[in-house]
């Protein structure tokens, strides 16, 4: 019996991951990490590229300021405004309505729209989750932590991210390796507190694969989602155009190109799925920092 899946893009293969989904929400990622099945996260900015990802069963489709660099070509993501956040952030809604529907849609709150007082966070995410999203991601620890209990006791589901946070990249010296050494024990410490503050998920960029497993054993309400962290995390992200070979510069070693020997942007969409869901990917020997 042929069981592959038919969707607008292109025809998945019966290996797919994709199925009979159903919308993805916070009870049914966190059913996911208790069986052990990974989550996978990809950016998009688009709703093209949006209703692909979608229709490869991307799990979480982060709208990420990332857009800054890769889309409008800036060479930092600190000049990316919230308009252009709410922009996108509703284009992205319009492409995954348009398929199945199914994948859960982070917002990136960028920088300078959280950092006065939690009201202007609370703003500024209301902005974002009127727009469509599902969830909206803040960087950084320490003061962020009651930002994040302020917005989550108000009915807001919050991303944390730590280890390398490209908002404060010119305050940590360039785009290091974060979490070694003595800062690991700060690490840990903001982890935990974002945690009992409500977070449901944290990025962890570029961080020690050691560390990233120990903060993913040490967070169970937490969903880990490593980018440059190694594979005992919880889940995984990239930026889409670094792993489909199309980004401005030179990728990190840790990445992978999904496109080569694929047909199509889907194809290279559903093999990272199926790479993050089987653990073939990442390469924890890339991620011995």
């Amino acid at each position: 019996m042929n069981t592959s899946s038919a969707t607008p893009y292109g025809t998945l293969p019966p290996a797919s991951p994709v199925a009979a989904r159903k919308p993805n929400s916070l009870p049914r990622l966190q059913d996911m990490r208790e069986r052990g099945e990974k989550i996978t996260m990809l950016t998009a900015y688009d709703a093209t590229f949006a209703a692909v990802a979608d229709a490869a069963g991307i799990d979480c489709i982060l709208v990420g300021d990332s857009l800054g660099m890769v889309c409008q070509g800036l060479p930092s993501t600190v000049g990316v405004s919230l308009e252009t956040m709410r922009y996108h952030v509703e284009s992205v809604v319009r492409g995954v309505q348009r398929v199945q529907g199914t994948t859960w849609i982070i917002g990136d709150l960028p920088f300078g729209s959280y950092h006065e007082s939690r009201e202007q966070a609370l703003r500024s995410a209301t902005v974002l989750m009127q727009a469509g999203a599902h969830m909206v991601k803040l960087e950084g620890g320490g003061w962020t932590t009651e930002t994040v209990r302020f917005l989550v006791e108000r009915g807001i589901p919050v991303c944390a991210h730590l280890g390398l946070t490209p908002q404060t990249v010119h305050a940590l010296g360039g785009y290091r390796v974060q979490g070694r050494g003595d800062s690991a024990a700060k690490l840990r410490q903001d982890a935990l507190a974002l945690q009992d503050a409500g977070a449901a998920m944290l990025v962890l960029e570029m961080v020690p694969a050691a560390l990233s497993a120990e903060l993913t054993e040490a967070l169970p309400r937490c969903h880990t989602i490593g980018i440059g962290a190694g594979k005992g995390t919880a889940g995984q992200v990239l930026v889409m155009h670094d792993m489909l070979g199309i980004n401005l510069g030179k990728n990190p070693k840790f990445v992978r190109n999904f496109m080569t020997g694929q047909s199509s942007v889907l194809d290279a969409m559903g093999a990272y799925v199926r790479a993050v869901k089987d653990g073939s990917f990442p390469d924890n020997a890339l991620h011995a920092w």
